[in-house]
C-alpha cells in the first residue's frame, strides 16, 4: 500500500512508515580492477524514534566481496570489493523504516558532549565572518533550542539554493562567501555557526519526502535534563524549520565528508560515469 503524501496533515501525523530505493550504478569505458567502494545507504537498525524494519543491498557483479561495519559514530558502512569490473557496477538498496513522533532523539550518556560535536572539521571550519555573526546571534539568543533556532534562520535567510555552484569539498565559508549553494552547504553553514558559538551539533544526511536527491540536515545536541543523556534536536536550515516525519536519516558525522553516500578507489586509466535513481514510498501513516 502506498499513500498520497501530499493528503498528509502532517502536524497531526504521530507514526509514518517509509519504503526507499536507491540506485547508484557506475559505466567504465575500459575495464577497471583493485575496486574498493564505500556505500553509506543503509540507516542503523535504531536512530531516535526511526526504526529499520527491513534492508538489502544487491550488486549488480559477479565475484564481489562484501563487509557490513559500523563507524565511530554508529553508522552502517557497507564495503564492496572486486578484483575486476568488465564495464559496469550497480548497487541497489532497499530499505524499510517506521517513525514516531512520540519519542524523542535520546542520547544515553551523551552528556557531556563529545568533542567531535563541538570541534570544526575540514568542510565546517569557522573564518572571520563565521565567528563574528556565530558571536552576533549569540549575544541575540539564549543558549539552546532558542541560539538553535536564531542559527537555523539566520543560515535560511543568507543563502539562496542554486545548484552547479558548490561541491562537494565547499567548505562552509565558501559556500556562505558565495551566498549560494545546495542543501549540505547549508548543513555545513549551520555546523559552523553552532560550533563556534558553542552547540555542539552533527551533519545529518537521508532523505526528504518529496526531494529528488539525498538531503542534509543539522542534529544540534543538547542535555536532556539534569543528568547524563542528551537530546538531539533536528534542524533543517534549507528550509527553516525544524525536520518532521517526512524525513529518513541514513548516517550522521562531523560533515559530508564522513557519510558520503558513495565513494572508492580503483587501477584504470579512464573515469566512470556515474547515474543515480531514488524513490521513497511513504507506506503507512497514522
Amino acid at each position: 500500500m502506498t499513500v498520497d503524501p501530499t493528503s498528509v496533515d502532517w502536524t497531526a501525523a504521530r507514526r509514518a512508515s517509509y519504503r526507499l530505493r536507491q540506485a547508484i550504478r557506475y559505466e567504465y569505458a575500459e575495464p577497471i580492477t583493485d575496486l574498493h567502494h564505500r556505500l553509506v545507504v543503509i540507516p542503523p537498525a535504531r536512530f531516535g524514534d526511526q526504526r529499520r524494519t527491513y534492508h538489502d543491498v544487491l550488486i549488480e557483479l559477479e565475484d564481489v566481496r562484501v563487509d557490513h561495519l559500523e563507524d565511530r559514530f554508529g553508522n552502517v558502512v557497507v564495503d564492496v570489493f572486486a578484483d575486476e569490473v568488465p564495464d559496469a557496477i550497480e548497487f541497489v538498496a532497499e530499505v524499510s523504516v517506521e517513525r514516531s513522533a512520540a519519542e524523542r532523539n535520546v542520547l544515553r550518556g551523551g552528556w557531556p558532549p563529545q568533542d567531535w560535536w563541538l570541534e570544526a572539521s575540514g568542510l565546517t571550519a569557522a573564518d572571520e565572518r563565521i565567528r563574528g555573526a556565530a558571536a552576533e546571534l549569540a549575544a541575540e539568543a539564549e543558549w539552546g533550542l532558542p541560539l538553535a533556532d536564531r542559527i537555523n534562520d539566520w543560515v535560511y535567510g543568507s543563502m539562496t539554493y542554486k545548484h552547479d555552484v558548490t561541491g562537494v569539498r565547499t567548505t562552509a565559508a565558501q559556500a556562505l562567501a558565495l551566498g549560494s549553494g545546495v542543501c549540505q552547504d547549508y548543513a555545513h553553514v549551520m555546523l559552523a555557526l553552532c560550533r563556534a558559538a558553542g552547540l555542539p551539533s552533527r551533519y545529518v544526511s537521508g532523505h526528504m519526502l518529496g526531494q529528488g536527491g539525498t538531503h542534509a540536515w543539522v542534529d544540534v545536541v543538547l542535555p536532556a535534563g539534569d543528568g547524563p543523556d542528551a537530546v538531539a534536536w533536528a534542524f533543517d536550515p534549507t528550509h527553516a524549520s525544524r525536520v518532521g516525519l517526512d524525513y529518513v536519516t541514513i548516517a550522521v558525522g562531523r560533515d559530508y565528508a564522513d557519510v558520503a553516500p558513495t565513494s572508492g578507489t580503483y587501477r584504470s586509466g579512464g573515469r566512470g560515469r556515474l547515474t543515480t535513481s531514488k524513490q521513497v514510498t511513504l507506506t503507512d501513516i497514522g
